[in-house]
């Protein structure tokens, strides 16, 4: 299992792009644009890998994370562990992330895998967390339901399909997707999309 972890921060490539998960983890492609060089500074501000205590809040910075059975790990920004009336904790994972909102799921995604992380280890149930958008400056609560679990728990079964058939998909070209990820000119979406154009006037030609 071990040369199959998968890494909390992958799965919101895989969502984005199948393509570029598997240029990431399999061929170890990587490129910074605008867009992740200020995701990087946001992370360097906030991961200062230290602990504060607040009343009836314990707040941990650069947490590091794993979940055995299904081979994640990775590091969270920020858990707050929040006192209950019994005098227990329950865990509250933030991800701080460039940008604002998206309509695509794969923040969620992220955040709840640390979630599966935190009650794995803790042996207690995360209901909550929250994204917090650099562009808007606040949080954005996520509740951690059945339907984001689920979907989180397949997404960590599809990369890890990925790399146990060690197969890099194929690029389906979108503009304004594409035109924003990274790595654009070591992927050439667009070479694909003619190449599979091409083929399909040749069979039609010879039909």
């Amino acid at each position: 299992m071990e040369s199959e972890i998968i890494y909390l921060s992958r799965l919101q490539h895989y969502l984005f792009c199948p393509r570029q998960f598997a240029l990431i983890e399999l061929e170890n492609i990587w490129s910074e644009n605008q867009f992740t060089a200020e995701g990087q500074v946001l992370h360097q501000r906030v991961n200062q890998a230290d602990l504060e205590k607040r009343k009836d809040i314990r707040t941990v910075w650069a947490l590091r994370l794993s979940h055995v059975e299904l081979g994640i790990e990775g590091v969270a920004d920020v858990v707050e562990y929040h006192k209950q009336v019994d005098g227990s904790e329950t865990p509250f994972p933030i991800e701080y992330k460039r940008g604002k909102p998206k309509t695509h799921r794969a923040d969620e995604v992220q955040l709840c895998a640390q979630a599966l992380c935190l009650e794995d280890m803790h042996g207690v149930t995360v209901p909550q967390g929250a994204l917090f958008y650099g562009e808007v400056r606040r949080r954005h609560a996520v509740i951690f339901d059945t339907e984001l679990r689920d979907l989180t728990r397949n997404t960590i079964l599809a990369c890890r399909a990925i790399v146990q058939t060690q197969c890099t998909p194929s690029a389906d070209y979108q503009s304004k997707k594409c035109n924003a990820c990274s790595l654009i000119d070591l992927c050439h979406p667009k070479d694909f999309k003619k190449s599979a154009a091409a083929w399909l006037q040749k069979q039609l030609n010879e039909g």
